[in-house]
């Protein structure tokens, strides 16, 4: 029997902790690990509720959700980390992403979206949602390979298929989105994300984003 997702909320809106905690825990797969209202104590935290996945507020007091980040990666790596914020700006999702954010979504998000951004982050993904997604696009001005040193990871080396994902994945597509708009299945999908992971040397969907913008590869 497949083990449940532990996830750990940090929330500082009690309201907010409070429904999202109703669905955590009434949703088959998912266990509430803990619903926390600040990201002071990270390190004991982690050590205690052992989650598989956190969703992050990004403004709280105390700490930021940003450094409370940083403390999770530092302590347990493999934890998922998805970042909730109302805000869009720039300098707070560079830097999320820069500390290491498995997923970027606005706290505005549908609670179903939500539970699929879930299961996407556990399959290895980088869920974002689209305003997110265009935010991490202006982040990486595309600049074209020079002729005489072509980058090590060329489109050449992807299929056409795998090409075809990439490009949804920068615009900012979901693992489901994907496979409705290419009429494959979701695990058609992964095997795609796999290969193009391994081709490009990445181990995320926001690090494939970024080394394909970076190198032009869409």
């Amino acid at each position: 029997m497949e083990k449940n997702t532990r996830v750990l909320i940090y929330e500082d809106n009690t309201d907010l902790r409070a429904s999202l905690s109703q669905l955590l825990a009434g949703t088959p797969g998912l266990e509430l690990a803990g619903a926390l209202g600040n990201c002071t104590q990270t390190e004991a935290d982690i050590s205690r509720l052992r989650p598989d996945v956190v969703l992050m507020d990004i403004d709280m007091p105390g700490m930021t959700g940003i450094e409370g980040l940083r403390r999770i990666k530092g302590v347990s790596p493999t934890v998922s980390v998805v970042m909730l914020t109302v805000f869009e700006d720039n300098d707070r999702v560079f830097e999320a992403i820069c500390a290491g954010a498995d997923g970027y979504l606005l706290k505005k998000t549908p609670p179903v979206k939500l539970l699929d951004a879930i299961s996407e982050v556990r399959a290895g993904g980088a869920p974002m949602t689209p305003a997110i997604a265009r935010q991490v696009l202006k982040l990486f001005p595309r600049t074209p390979p020079k002729a005489a040193a072509p980058p090590e990871d060329s489109p050449a080396n992807l299929s056409a298929r795998e090409q075809e994902v990439l490009n949804l994945l920068v615009e900012g597509y979901s693992y489901k989105m994907i496979a409705a708009d290419r009429g494959i299945s979701l695990d058609t999908v992964r095997s795609h994300i796999k290969k193009i992971y391994e081709k490009l040397h990445v181990r995320s969907m926001t690090e494939a984003v970024s080394k394909a913008l970076r190198q032009g590869l869409t």
